[in-house]
């Protein structure tokens, strides 16, 4: 299957960037300085990754990311706008590293779910490093990485607990719908 990049690709992508955006506006938590627990925001740009492959699905988490720093912007230096948002959002495109996955049953999961585990944690180094370079101060007297880490653990791993889970329920359907398509 040679997926090339296409209008129906590109199209694709703005409807899932456009579905993660109003999914970003659903929290179940928000964390004091940035950063939040929603209603599986991240998840259309990870589908997106697993149909069309690690390259499309890196740009479209980039192009994401841009676009949430649009609608609520805040940065403080050039580097940490980059950390926190092309680059952070852009490791969701990792999620496309099995996206050429033909196994089934529990080692088609398996990797599926490690490709959402890379992504989210590409994601969550990303802004650890940000929180360090550039937020170290709200660390107080504690270990900048420590602080940093713990504070975005704090939204991103349930992100990604949501992701597994709901990814993985769609999974196979999903499956059938990419096997089935011509591109």
């Amino acid at each position: 299957m040679n997926k090339k990049w296409s209008a129906k690709m590109l199209t694709e992508g703005g409807i899932l960037i456009a579905l993660s955006i109003l999914l970003s506006y659903i929290k179940i938590y928000q964390a004091p300085s940035g950063g939040s627990v929603t209603a599986g925001s991240m998840i259309p740009i990870m589908i997106f990754a697993i149909r069309w492959g690690l390259g499309p699905g890196i740009f479209m988490g980039a192009t994401y990311g841009l676009v949430d720093f649009l609608l609520k912007p805040s940065f403080y230096h050039p580097i940490q706008f980059l950390l926190d948002y092309p680059i952070a959002f852009g490791f969701l495109g990792l999620a496309g590293l099995g996206y050429k996955i033909k196994k089934d049953g529990a080692k088609g999961y398996l990797t599926l779910i490690i490709g959402i585990i890379l992504a989210l944690s590409g994601r969550l180094i990303s802004h650890v490093l940000s929180g360090v370079i550039f937020f170290a101060s709200y660390a107080g007297d504690q270990n900048p990485w420590i602080y940093s880490i713990v504070y975005n653990a704090t939204y991103m791993v349930p992100e990604l607990i949501i992701s597994i889970l709901i990814i993985s329920l769609i999974w196979k359907p999903m499956k059938r719908t990419i096997k089935s398509e011509n591109y």
